[in-house]
């Protein structure tokens, strides 16, 4: 589970209500990241929560809708890190830095939630799928709108936007499947990292666009 320490102090889930919801949906996420969606019953998740399995059923109709609310939530979350950055003040480099110390920040520090949004996306419903493949989109989108900008401004050297965009975000999200508290680098100091090795990967010039 993301711990307060993890999180900065964030409690995970505070916009979802009622309590009953938020201890169901903490436990699924805890069961899906530690067994699997598949593995992973409605008794489980109950049993985590303190609760008895009719008692899901009454804030939840299925498993799936469970996942379904954890990804779509997790997926809000990181399209609005992106975008943020995106939209942000500065150059194209400082845009991009802004945008991968975030997000990197964010899969470190909620890496257990992070495990489950960004890996359990063939468990969904088709129509649950589509809505957080458009929302993927919209975060590549966001990528690629600041690679674009800093190529044309003659601050990166990154000939595939496209296939840049996508090396960019596995980079970042891959940090929810290896990280741990009890490793020795911080979300931050993994975010300062990564933001450096993709500085360094588009070619971004210190002193800003080639004279």
């Amino acid at each position: 589970m993301d711990s307060a320490a993890e999180t900065g102090g964030y409690q995970p889930w505070s916009e979802v209500t009622p309590d009953a919801a938020r201890r169901l949906l903490v436990a699924a996420v805890e069961a899906f990241a530690e067994r699997g969606y598949h593995a992973t019953t409605t008794r489980d998740i109950a049993g985590r929560a303190g609760m008895s399995p009719a008692a899901l059923y009454i804030h939840y109709k299925t498993k799936e809708e469970l996942l379904h609310r954890i990804s779509r939530i997790g997926h809000d979350k990181a399209l609005d890190i992106l975008e943020t950055a995106a939209s942000g003040p500065g150059s194209a480099a400082e845009r991009l830095d802004a945008a991968v110390r975030s997000f990197v920040r964010w899969h470190a520090a909620h890496h257990t939630t992070a495990r489950v949004v960004q890996y359990e996306l063939d468990a969904l419903a088709p129509e649950h799928r589509s809505e957080i493949v458009a929302l993927r989109r919209q975060s590549d989108a966001a990528v690629r709108r600041i690679l674009d900008d800093g190529v044309r401004a003659g601050e990166f050297d990154a000939p595939d936007v496209p296939g840049t965009t996508l090396a960019v975000l596995s980079l970042c999200i891959d940090v929810a499947r290896w990280f741990s508290v009890a490793g020795q680098r911080t979300p931050d100091e993994v975010g300062a990292l990564y933001s450096d090795l993709v500085l360094r990967m588009v070619g971004a010039r210190p002193d800003g666009p080639q004279k």
